[in-house]
C-alpha cells in the first residue's frame, strides 16, 4: 500500500476507512507484508477470499478452515466492524489528552460499555514491551496518582483511612525519560531504595548520567551510574542539572486521568501510562504516523472482556 494514499487527517480517514474492504486490504497489508495471507490453523499460505461473507478460507485438504482478517489481533471475536476499530485508533492516537469512552460512544455509535471494551484493547495494543534501554543523559522521577482528600467526602475519607496530605491511598509510579528520547514508567509497591534500584537497573544502560531529585533511595545507583542531583527546596534547575522533562510526562499524565478519564482504577493505571508513553514516544511524528506505528503493534495481542472486568471496574 503506497503510503502516500494513506490518510494524513481525522476527516481524510473517515473517509478513506468507510469501506470495509479497503479496511481488510490495509490491515491485510500490515499484517502480511508479502501480501500472501497465512492460516493462523495451519501455517499454509495457500489461501482465497470469501468476498461475499469478506473471509478467508485456507486451501490446504487437511485443514479447509475459515478465517476473518480480525483473527490474532486486538480485533477478534469483535462484532465491531474495522472502520470504526480503525477510527477509534486514530482518535486515541491523536488525542493528547486521550479520548473518553463516552465520546467515543458518541463518536462512533457503539454502546459505552463496547467503547470503553474498545479503548482498553486498544491499549493493550499500546503496550510495546521493549527491552532496549535508555541511555545517556536520563532523568528519573517518581509520582503519586490518586482521589484528592479535598475532593472526597467525608465517609470516602475515613473509609480509606486518609489523612489531608497523606499519599497512602494513592499509587506509586517510577517513570525514567531519556533527554532528547524516549520514556518509560510503571507502577512500584514502594519507593525503598531496593525498588526504585531494581527499576533502574532494569531499564537504563550502566554508565548512563541519572539526573534525580534529592530523594535518598537514589544514592545506592552511584557505583553504576554517574548520579547527578538537584535538590528542589533550593532551586530546580543546576546547570544542566534538572528533572523538568520527566516532571512534564507526568502533568501530561495527570491532566489526562484528572480532565479525561476523571477517575481510574488502580488495577488498569498501567494501561493508561501505556497510552500516555506512546503518544509521548511518538511525538516528533504526525498524526498519520502515530496511527500508523499503533497498527503495526496490533498482532498476537488479546484482551477478552472476562480478563478485564475479572479487576475493579475503572473508566
Amino acid at each position: 500500500m503506497k503510503e502516500n494514499a494513506l490518510p494524513k487527517t481525522e476527516i481524510q480517514a473517515v473517509r478513506y476507512f468507510a469501506d470495509e474492504q479497503i479496511c481488510i486490504d490495509f490491515v491485510a497489508s500490515l499484517r502480511w507484508l508479502d501480501g500472501n495471507p497465512v492460516c493462523p490453523h495451519c501455517g499454509n499460505n495457500t489461501v482465497y477470499f470469501l468476498s461475499t461473507r469478506k473471509i478467508f478460507k485456507c486451501k490446504a485438504k487437511e485443514c479447509r478452515k475459515q478465517f476473518s482478517i480480525k483473527i490474532g489481533t486486538i480485533f477478534e471475536d469483535s462484532a465491531i466492524k474495522l472502520d470504526k476499530w480503525l477510527i477509534a485508533m486514530w482518535k486515541i492516537a491523536n488525542a493528547k489528552n486521550g479520548i473518553s469512552s463516552y465520546e467515543l460512544h458518541r463518536a462512533l455509535g457503539i454502546t459505552q460499555k463496547s467503547a470503553w471494551f474498545v479503548l482498553h484493547r486498544i491499549r493493550t495494543a499500546m503496550t510495546t514491551g521493549t527491552i532496549e534501554k535508555l541511555s545517556g543523559e536520563v532523568e528519573c522521577d517518581e509520582t503519586a496518582i490518586g482521589a484528592n482528600p479535598r475532593k472526597m467526602n467525608a465517609s470516602a475519607r475515613k473509609s480509606k483511612t486518609i489523612r489531608q496530605g497523606s499519599t497512602a491511598h494513592k499509587t506509586t509510579v517510577m517513570g525514567m525519560v531519556q533527554r532528547g528520547g524516549k520514556v518509560k514508567a510503571k507502577i512500584i509497591t514502594d519507593r525503598t531504595a531496593e525498588t526504585v534500584r531494581e527499576v533502574v537497573l532494569e531499564n537504563v544502560e550502566h554508565g548512563s548520567e541519572l539526573m534525580t531529585d534529592e530523594f535518598r533511595s537514589y544514592r545506592n545507583l552511584r557505583d553504576l551510574y554517574v548520579h547527578q542531583y538537584v535538590n528542589h527546596a533550593v532551586t530546580y534547575v543546576r546547570d544542566n542539572i534538572h528533572t523538568n522533562n520527566i516532571e512534564n510526562f507526568w502533568s501530561l499524565l495527570k491532566r489526562t486521568i484528572k480532565g479525561t478519564y476523571v477517575s481510574v482504577s488502580p488495577a488498569h493505571l498501567q494501561k493508561y501510562i501505556e497510552e500516555q508513553m506512546f503518544r509521548y514516544n511518538e511525538r516528533e511524528g504526525n498524526d498519520q504516523m502515530r496511527f500508523m506505528s499503533m497498527i503495526e503493534l496490533i498482532s498476537g495481542k488479546r484482551l477478552t472482556y472476562s480478563q478485564l472486568i475479572g479487576y475493579e471496574t475503572g473508566r
